[in-house]
């Protein structure tokens, strides 16, 4: 059983502590460093006045990344497969023969 942990997490200059499992702790640390990365970016790009706003700006760019590496890794997959089923055909010709 992995060993919980207490750490405090800082986003857009606020802290949150968090209990976690210790295997965590890189990615939580490496998340929140670019999250904070892309605020800034967000900040030095566009007229923002509300902390909300940058945040929701974040999350969307997040998401959209997560469901775009979703939507290519399916493709690949559905290829392969393709690649695949093609393979097996040619593999039951030469064996017919």
């Amino acid at each position: 059983m992995n060993e919980k942990i207490k750490i405090k997490i800082a986003i857009a200059d606020r802290v949150y502590p968090l209990t976690i499992d210790a295997n965590r702790e890189e990615g939580l640390r490496g998340a929140s460093k670019k999250i904070d990365e892309k605020i800034k970016q967000y900040e030095a790009s566009f007229a923002v006045r509300d902390k909300q706003d940058v945040l929701s700006m974040c999350v969307l760019d997040f998401a959209s990344q997560a469901e775009q590496t979703k939507i290519e890794t399916s493709t690949s997959e559905i290829e392969a497969l393709k690649r695949l089923q093609l393979l097996e055909k040619k593999i039951d010709f030469v064996l017919q023969k």
